[in-house]
């Protein structure tokens, strides 16, 4: 199984910046994505951006230019960094894991998430 651990939420103020960081144990399948959702009261859970094992990222548009996303090889650990927030990017975020096994098995795993509010 496979455990992830989110970081770094908080309050800010509108167009500051906070980096988010995401840390996944156990058995994480070589072929693998990492990546990160966010879900407001009252929305759906919202898919921001991912990256694989082999480093290419996935961005959804609403987010381009603002969040970047990054890994870091050789401690299963995904980053988002996210700047020019603005009160709508208020919402729990969560780090996700989507992997294959060599049977062609897949499987997705979630961390409990962390808060992040924009406000002044």
């Amino acid at each position: 199984q496979v455990q992830l651990v989110e970081s770094g939420g908080g309050l800010v103020q509108p167009g500051g910046s906070l980096r988010l960081s995401c840390v996944a144990s156990g058995s994480i399948f070589r072929d693998n994505a990492m990546g990160w959702y966010r879900q407001a009261p009252g929305k759906e859970r919202e898919f921001l951006a991912s990256i694989t094992n082999r480093l290419m990222p996935n961005y959804a548009d609403s987010v381009k230019g603002r969040f970047t996303v990054s890994r870091e090889i050789g401690k299963n650990t995904v980053y988002l960094q996210m700047s020019s927030l603005k009160p709508e990017d208020t919402a729990v975020y969560s780090c996700n894991l989507r992997g294959i096994t060599g049977s062609s098995r897949i499987y997705s795993y979630w961390g409990q998430g962390t808060q992040v509010t924009v406000s002044s």
